[in-house]
């Protein structure tokens, strides 16, 4: 009982940053109205959130490792409040994506601060996996009462009141974190990467800022050109750093550890795929079905509560079907929910016709949501849980965004010159391009998780750190490696 109030606390870390997801989704329409937003500029309302999130996510773990979890919990939470009140009070294009990259900042600190703290907090194995089916399931409420929430404020209030319902959330969140969660102790002793984060940080925004601007400046512009040949020399500067240095922002033996890289690519996946469908589906509740926001919001309860549904069910599939097993599944449902939610995409459609597809999505992605985030963290140090949940929501936010640039590109290559029922017809057709396009390329993450070998404990799940140090002869590696723990845990558990 003790571990339930902090681990609401984190929830809510979890289901702010979520919230703000689908509270801007329902409101874009509106938002390209009266802010002045073009079609292709408007996705920089998502974008603009996502780049320097997923730029600064290593910097903001690796800082929550040395300064303290609940130090930068505090900082992400107040950041992102600032962040949300200049954005309520922007009144076009620019000072709202710069008030959405100051979110992106504050998020940047606020996701691996919480994730890191719901890990170390549990101990590896049921206890963790199941905090961390609840961490995910209140990202999902999130989901949905910020698709509520915000059909709701939008209606009744304008798209600025989708800003300001964060600034009470992370003002109550920030003094409750002093109440409720464990004090830091002393600064770990080292000095930040500077260069590594410099490099870093700079170069995974630029890719991502190439990959986003790519559909509308034109692949060869001089702009993305630039952006790109940026991105591949900084990044290659800072693995070279980390290679060389004492104390790297991201330390190489992480990615030496199957369970961190495997998952790490698994979660590019997802963010590629499965990440962007929401986008798409705002677009053809109010564009295609006519919705307004409030219906729209309603019209998110489906797909929210099925992830819910999933991301609870996954910390009850890990032990019969182990992580492989767990992500093979949620790939396979999600991927196939997916393909008939895209089948079912079209102008003369209903709500109801797409129930199924949006069952068959929302459970897969639940599933595929917490396994990832549960592999990716296993067998790492304490110390590292961090770096490691900063390399996690990176390959997510980072995924996220290009997948977005270049869906969009898909779902808006034939709509150009079109007005009135041909561009309806047009607008709905190249959603369920997109959309079947995700649906095909996420079953790479099913591939990803196949390549290991299932190996299994005497509970039925996969076996653990704690089986390694205990000796138990009959598991496999946290992921599902060789019986004699032949992944690279031990490393990885070193200071």
């Amino acid at each position: 009982m003790r571990s339930a109030f902090p681990l609401m606390l984190l929830g809510l870390g979890s289901s702010i940053t979520a919230l703000d997801f689908t509270v801007v989704y329902v409101a874009l329409p509106q938002i390209a109205h009266e802010a002045g937003f073009s079609p292709y500029a408007l996705q920089w309302v998502v974008s603009g959130y996502a780049v320097p999130f997923g730029g600064f996510l290593l910097l903001g773990g690796r800082l929550s490792d040395r300064l303290g979890r609940r130090r930068m919990f505090v900082a992400g939470l107040l950041l992102y409040g600032v962040a949300s009140l200049l954005g309520g009070l922007a009144s076009s294009p620019v000072p709202l994506i710069c008030a959405r990259a100051l979110q992106g900042l504050g998020g940047a600190v606020l996701m691996p601060a919480t994730l890191s703290l719901v890990v170390t907090m549990f101990e590896e194995g049921p206890a963790r996996n199941r905090a961390m089916s609840v961490w995910a399931a209140c990202g999902a409420a999130g989901l949905s009462l910020g698709a509520l929430l915000g059909g709701v404020l939008t209606g009744a209030f304008g798209w600025k009141a989708v800003f300001f319902v964060n600034v009470p959330l992370t003002a109550v969140g920030a003094a409750a974190a002093f109440a409720v969660l464990t004090p830091d102790g002393p600064r770990r002793p080292g000095a930040i990467d500077l260069p590594g984060a410099l490099t870093g940080t700079t170069g995974v925004t630029a890719l991502v800022f190439a990959v986003a601007q790519g559909p509308r400046w034109g692949w060869l512009s001089p702009g993305v050109l630039a952006s790109a040949v940026a991105a591949a020399g900084l990044l290659a500067a800072f693995l070279v750093i980390e290679a060389r240095g004492r104390d790297p922002l991201l330390p190489p033996r992480l990615l030496a550890v199957r369970n961190t890289a495997t998952g790490a690519g698994v979660i590019l996946v997802y963010g590629l795929t499965l990440q962007c469908v929401p986008y798409f589906l705002t677009l053809h509740f109010q564009d295609v079905l006519g919705y307004d926001a409030i219906t729209s919001g309603l019209a998110f309860l489906g797909p929210t509560l099925t992830i819910t549904v999933g991301n609870l069910a996954a910390e009850r599939l890990i032990p019969r079907l182990g992580l492989r097993g767990t992500l093979v599944f949620g790939v396979a449902v999600g991927a196939a929910g997916t393909a008939v939610l895209a089948w079912r995409l079209s102008a003369d459609g209903s709500y109801l016709g797409l129930l199924a597809g949006l069952a068959g999505f929302g459970l897969g992605a639940g599933v595929w949501f917490s396994a990832m985030f549960i592999l990716a963290s296993t067998g790492a140090a304490p110390q590292e849980q961090g770096v490691v949940s900063g390399l996690s929501s990176t390959v997510l936010q980072a995924g996220s965004a290009a997948g977005l640039a270049v869906l969009v590109a898909v779902a808006g290559r034939d709509t150009a010159g079109l007005t009135g029922e041909a561009l309806r017809a047009a607008t709905s057709d190249g959603l369920r391009s997109a959309v079947l396009v995700a649906a095909v390329v996420s079953l790479a993450g099913a591939a990803l998780a196949a390549l290991r070998p299932a190996r299994r404990n005497r509970a039925g799940g996969d076996r653990t750190v704690k089986d390694l140090a205990q000796g138990d002869p009959a598991g496999g590696d946290p992921a599902g490696g060789d019986p004699a723990g032949g992944d690279s845990v031990a490393p990885a558990g070193r200071a």
